[in-house]
């Protein structure tokens, strides 16, 4: 999918002022609703490259998908503000500098600031930085200990006199201690310590290995980046726990008659498609036959507000986190409608090629997304699961992998007999306000009349 660029500061500087050539300052743009910052994941235009409207300037990984930047101005690439892989750089935040003139970019010097670059920030962060030194030299006589404080010192067996107090009236902080530990202290004051009473090296060699230990705790684990995706992924599931109150409800469902008439239609009429591709026509239909499911929570107006189309989202595991591309109207298309359009959206999902439209609404309401989400992990050796609502869903349906167990069953001639059949588990959850008992019973007696009837999903 590819956005317009967005200049958030279009301007001519004075030719006096410090002699800059007309140019426009491009901003991050906001390319979701959700968006408030993004990363730079490629730049696909160089400084001193053309470029034409509707050229492609930047990749840009939002909280949604990876989607490209396109401009709506001509002109050539002075300056990158932002470079490639820079990360949650700020909505508006400028990212680059384009120039209408190729002669122009020479003009621009390197060192000058258009709000952007990493110099400013870098500067900025110095002069705190510069404020703490001299505070620290001020007070670094100790007056005081603070109890924390006493209590490392005495368990490293630190000298006081090494040590520079950062706190209010000469007080010894907790922090002045720990950074007194990360430098080194600790192996200089315990030889100092001990070199009287044994003066030989065994207490460098302790202390090194102390050192040692220490450094290797410290190395034993490894900080994992999180992308965009997962970021919001992990704010929005932490908002539904704790706003949204759930409903659990689960039913196993004989899935044998989804078998055969899976490999009815690919034995007899050459169509193949996944038990997935039927369960999402089975969840349409029961949707499309319970209204009041097919409903989201309005917290505008603190009431239930019901759908007028079924939207079923998927859910697909990509590289940078768990993407729901929509399948919209899926009470109404065919299995093997549905089959193909799961398969493309998947493939644009893992490629982050996803457009806003496919996995998002075209409005700013409440329900910029479908209703209800489909989350199978059948493929693994999982039973079954409960799964967390994505707001603004009202409900997700958990599916797990299909068994073979052993019931009583009974005969065309009425007669009661042990058989093997295969069972799936199906675990709702559904928001409270929206689905209450009754509700979430008719929806999966609907549910369950699909899997046992699958003519029922040709009607």
């Amino acid at each position: 999918m590819r956005f317009s660029a967005v200049t958030i500061d279009s301007y001519k500087i004075n030719p006096l002022k410090r002699r800059l050539p007309p140019h426009l300052v491009v901003g991050m743009p906001a390319l979701s609703p959700t968006m408030n910052q993004g990363n730079i994941a490629k730049w696909r235009k160089q400084e001193g490259d053309k470029i034409e409207v509707g050229d492609v300037i930047c990749e840009i990984e939002t909280d949604k998908a990876t989607l490209e930047f396109e401009s709506l101005e001509e002109g050539y690439l002075a300056k990158i503000l932002a470079p490639e892989g820079s990360k949650d750089v700020q909505v508006g935040q400028p990212i680059a500098v384009t120039v209408e003139d190729l002669d122009d970019i020479k003009s621009i010097p390197a060192d000058t600031s258009f709000g952007g670059e990493q110099k400013e920030e870098q500067s900025t962060e110095s002069a705190p930085q510069s404020k703490v030194a001299n505070l620290s030299e001020q007070s670094s006589t100790v007056s005081r200990i603070s109890p924390a404080a006493k209590l490392l010192i005495k368990e490293h067996g630190l000298d006081v006199s090494s040590l520079r107090a950062s706190g209010p009236r000469g007080t010894l902080l907790k922090g002045d201690v720990l950074a007194a530990l990360k430098s080194g202290a600790s192996s200089t004051s315990t030889k100092e310590k001990k070199a009287p009473a044994q003066p030989s090296s065994q207490p460098t060699r302790d202390s090194q290995a102390q050192a040692s230990t220490t450094s290797q705790k410290t190395d034993a684990y490894e900080d994992i980046p999180n992308s965009q995706i997962r970021k919001v992924i992990a704010k929005r599931l932490l908002e539904s726990k704790q706003t949204t109150p759930h409903l659990y409800l689960s039913k196993d469902v004989v899935l044998d008659p989804l078998l055969a008439f899976r490999n009815e239609l690919k034995e007899q009429h050459g169509i193949k498609v996944s038990v997935n591709d039927i369960i999402i026509k089975a969840v349409a239909i029961a949707l499309r036959n319970v209204p009041e499911a097919n409903a989201y929570w309005n917290n505008e107006k603190e009431e239930t507000q019901k759908c007028d189309s079924v939207d079923i989202s998927i859910a697909v595991a990509t590289e940078k986190g768990l993407m729901t591309p929509i399948i919209r109207n899926a009470d109404q298309k065919t299995i093997s409608a549905i089959s193909s359009e799961v398969k493309q959206l998947a493939e644009k999902a893992r490629a982050g090629k996803l457009a806003p439209n496919e996995f998002q609404g075209g409005t700013f309401r409440q329900a910029t997304s479908s209703i209800f989400l489909i989350s199978n992990l059948g493929m693994y050796p999982v039973d079954h699961f409960c799964a967390i609502i994505n707001p603004p869903q009202s409900g997700i349906l958990a599916v797990g992998r299909g068994n073979k167990v052993v019931e009583p069953v009974v005969d065309c001639d009425g007669n009661e007999k042990a058989a093997a059949i295969t069972k799936m588990s199906l675990t709702l959850s559904a928001d409270h306000r929206v689905f209450d008992g009754q509700v979430g019973g008719k929806f999966f007696t609907e549910l369950a009349l699909n899997f046992s009837d699958i003519r029922r999903l040709l009607l």
